[in-house]
């Protein structure tokens, strides 16, 4: 199935009109699938259901009372091969009009659609990014061994001491507003570090300077933007009382707790070295991660979305995209999107408002990106296909054969090209 005389003709904006014929040839085997398809609802007198000779159904209702159903099957290639034609990129789903659907003529179709907008490039070799520190200080380092240290350390139940900031507490908990309880106002036997901010604003202070025993009425007002509209704002009494105090005893900085943290070293010193190597190579990983971010981000800066307008089709569909890549990511975990609206108290709608905010940011960078790919004639070649297919074999675990019925060569390509045009803009850019 083919089309010919594909054109294009661009409208308001990012709108226009591609108009289309379907041969003559590509006629019959369209109507014989819209028969097949028909057959099987007809009762005809003297045929069984489904068994009425097509040149008899032709001959009673006309060849032209299949042509709906036939164009609908023709439209299934010959529309992407009008867009290949053309090479447009439609964002959205095409109202399809019908010109001539005259018999023994190629049939004229029309579809009006939205495309992606076209790119006006601007600098993007030698863009200028700002250079990254990749040092580590000893202080740097002293501060990960803390870090350790802090891990390390133990909780220890204390006798007639008041709580301080940092300290944990164990306490029943009963709030109420207006001297009426209310769902998860209650809790028995809770562990809450004092400062952590895990709880209302205000509550973990009132209870620094208690001891083990006490029983302290913390008085707080819920946040206006709480989860629980009915208590958003609402002043809030909670009858506490602490059954222990513990404080974090962290160990001694000495070889012992080096060898406790990493068994494969011989004390304190070579601990620090060691981490001061892991540290240089996170910064390193992390400068190299925000040269390219820098980079890529000033060449789609310096390029120009002709008409100032990014499709909102394009817009939504990106949103989609990153909201269905996070509810997989969330799958994986056995965390289901409803599971996740409980946990966090956020709706469908919320996620998909904040994927919202960098969508356009991100579908620009990807037609900037596409763009580039189109002006240095990147093809990716046999080679660079096969090996990108071993490599996604090994991340994922799957065989060759695997990824390759998962994805296109084409879209394989596709990714391969953006990377390589990524590489491009990285490799180019100045550092000052």
């Amino acid at each position: 199935m083919v089309a010919n005389n594909a054109e294009f003709t661009r409208g308001d904006g990012n709108k226009g009109t591609l108009k289309f014929e379907i041969p003559v040839e590509d006629h019959a085997a369209a109507i014989d699938a819209a028969f097949n398809k028909v057959k099987g609802t007809l009762n005809v007198p003297g045929f069984r259901k489904g068994k009425m000779p097509k040149q008899m159904f032709i001959s009673r209702f006309g060849e032209e009372a299949l042509y709906e159903d036939a164009l609908n099957f023709a439209l299934q290639e010959a529309y992407p091969a009008a867009i290949s034609a053309t090479a447009i990129t439609p964002v959205n789903q095409p109202q399809i009009g019908v010109e001539s659907l005259e018999k023994g003529k190629p049939w004229v179709i029309t579809a009006e659609v939205e495309v992606a907008p076209e790119i006006e490039l601007g600098e993007y070799k030698g863009v200028q990014v700002a250079k990254q520190d990749v040092e580590v200080s000893d202080a740097d380092v002293d501060a990960e061994i803390e870090n350790m240290r802090q891990n390390q350390a133990e909780l220890v139940l204390v006798e007639d001491q008041a709580a301080a900031k940092g300290d944990t507490v164990v306490i029943d908990f009963d709030g109420s507003v207006d001297g009426e309880h209310f769902d998860g106002g209650k809790g028995d036997n809770f562990s809450l570090e004092l400062g952590s901010g895990q709880f209302i604003p205000g509550f973990e202070d009132q209870l620094v300077g208690h001891k083990a025993g006490e029983s302290v009425e913390v008085n707080v007002t819920f946040p206006e933007d709480y989860q629980a509209e009915d208590l958003a704002g609402k002043e809030a009494l909670f009858e506490t009382t602490i059954h222990e105090v513990k404080v974090k005893e962290v160990p001694a900085l000495d070889d012992e707790f080096a060898k406790d943290v990493d068994e494969e070293v011989a004390g304190l010193t070579e601990l620090k070295a060691k981490t001061k190597d892991r540290l240089t190579e996170a910064k390193v990983q992390a400068a190299k991660e925000a040269k390219e971010d820098a980079a890529v981000a000033a060449a789609v800066d310096n390029a120009k979305v002709v008409g100032d307008e990014i499709p909102n089709a394009m817009i939504e569909e990106d949103v989609h995209r990153q909201m269905n890549s996070f509810f997989a990511s969330m799958q994986n975990q056995g965390i289901s999107p409803e599971m996740y609206s409980q946990i966090t108290g956020q709706s469908t709608d919320d996620i998909h408002h904040q994927y919202e905010e960098g969508a356009e940011k991100r579908v620009k960078t990807n037609l900037v990106l596409e763009a580039i790919v189109n002006a240095e004639n990147i093809k990716p070649s046999q080679a660079d296909i096969d090996a990108e297919v071993k490599a996604l074999a090994t991340e994922y675990n799957m065989d060759e054969a695997g990824i390759r019925n998962a994805l296109s060569e084409d879209m394989l390509a596709h990714d391969i090209a953006i990377k390589q045009v990524v590489a491009l803009i990285v490799d180019s850019a100045v550092e000052a």
